[in-house]
């Protein structure tokens, strides 16, 4: 956690992501029937950590898809990263063309969640060369798919990270980590 003058908090934005072992977190044609739900993780707990989400068209659509439009109406502000949509055809939504903007205005915010970069490999590599990700949190789910979208498409910056926490689901086999970016000083 980090502190502005004055001691309000400062918004964190984290990537937390559900992976496969092999680093994807959907498969060649963005199936994710792979990810299996431990009913040992508290949802709900995690989404309160929350009031923002930040993701990509594509992820967007994935969610729409599901039919899960539920976030705007409960109260968490769902922000998409698109050149393509237009904002009179999703209302619910905050749609944004610059994500670097975006991510730094949403960061800048007061408030006491943090938030969610939700989805899209490729907005991540964007706001992570950037220096705008605090933390990336995996779930490591015990399957391999052999290709798909990774975790962090290329070409990718580097990034040096430090392990905050991590914890083991043992009926499901998934590995939680979470770590914080290390910023070169």
């Amino acid at each position: 956690m980090t502190s502005t003058p004055g001691d309000r908090r400062t918004r964190r934005l984290r990537y937390s992501v559900a992976a496969s072992l092999d680093g994807y977190i959907a498969g060649p044609n963005g199936e994710y029937d792979w990810i299996v739900m431990d009913p040992d993780i508290d949802f709900p707990a995690m989404y309160s950590e929350f009031d923002t989400l930040l993701m990509g068209r594509k992820t967007y659509e994935v969610m729409r898809a599901m039919g899960d439009e539920a976030g705007p109406a409960l109260g968490v502000s769902w922000v998409v990263v698109s050149r393509t949509m237009r904002a009179a055809d999703h209302p619910a939504v905050t749609i944004v063309t610059d994500a670097e903007r975006a991510a730094t205005e949403l960061k800048a915010r007061p408030g006491e969640k943090d938030v969610w970069l939700f989805g899209g490999g490729a907005l991540f590599r964007t706001l992570l060369a950037a220096g705008l990700v605090d933390t990336v949190e995996v779930a490591v789910i015990p399957v391999l798919l052999g290709g798909g979208i990774p975790l962090l498409p290329l070409p990718a910056p580097r990034a040096r990270l430090q392990l905050t926490s991590h914890r083991l689901y043992e009926r499901s086999g998934i590995v939680f980590v979470v770590y914080d970016v290390v910023r070169e000083k």
